[in-house]
């Protein structure tokens, strides 16, 4: 299976939350960090994307931000898939199991 390749590293959740959601709404680091209940150091981590949006921070964003957990752990998770492709770039399998074929249904009664 041919697989489609990015040419660069999705954007961290970080520099999303920072360019579309405090800085349009005038949102500090401080007040985030306030309204979310974590350090203003962990915010400023996660925004300069030095710290992943773990589920429980996601839960957090998406009730002060009015938007769903899935969405912040979909931008982690290409972030992490692009950083794990790129780290086993060179890596090559000892084995590989392909999948049973699909039993043939049709016909039969």
């Amino acid at each position: 299976m041919t697989e489609l390749r990015r040419n660069r590293r999705p954007s961290v959740p970080g520099a999303i939350l920072k360019a579309h959601f405090m800085e349009p709404r005038g949102i500090s680091v401080t007040a985030l960090a306030e309204a979310l209940g974590l350090s203003r150091k962990h915010v400023s981590q996660i925004i300069n994307g030095h710290k992943r949006v773990e589920p429980t921070t996601a839960a957090r964003l998406s009730k002060v931000l009015g938007t769903t957990p899935r969405f912040w752990l979909n931008l982690q998770a290409a972030v992490d898939e692009w950083d794990a492709s790129e780290e086993l770039a060179d890596w090559t399998p000892v084995a590989t199991f392909a999948a049973p074929a699909a039993p043939d249904h049709m016909g039969a009664d």
